[in-house]
């Protein structure tokens, strides 16, 4: 428990960045799994138009420092395999 008004404050502050920081992750994880089903069904066409959008969620969640750069690169790149291989 904060014991002053800067630590009630760091408190506050903590839990609206791991609300945000939560659903980021939340949205990342959705648009993977989505993107993996779409590409697992070969529909060239969706596979393009989603990939722009999970590449995009993916850059955002970096950017924003919710997962390490090193990671949205490795899951880009572990989709895009994917999409190749039809898995």
């Amino acid at each position: 428990m904060a014991n002053n008004k800067s630590a009630e404050k760091r408190a506050r502050v903590s839990e609206r960045k791991q609300a945000r920081n939560k659903s980021a992750k939340s949205a990342l994880r959705t648009a993977v799994k989505r993107y993996e089903t779409e590409a697992a069904g070969k529909d060239p066409a969706a596979i393009g138009e989603l990939w722009s959008k999970t590449q995009r969620i993916i850059d955002q969640t970096a950017a924003k420092g919710v997962v390490h750069r090193n990671t949205a690169a490795r899951l880009k790149s572990k989709l895009a395999r994917a999409a190749v291989r039809g898995k």
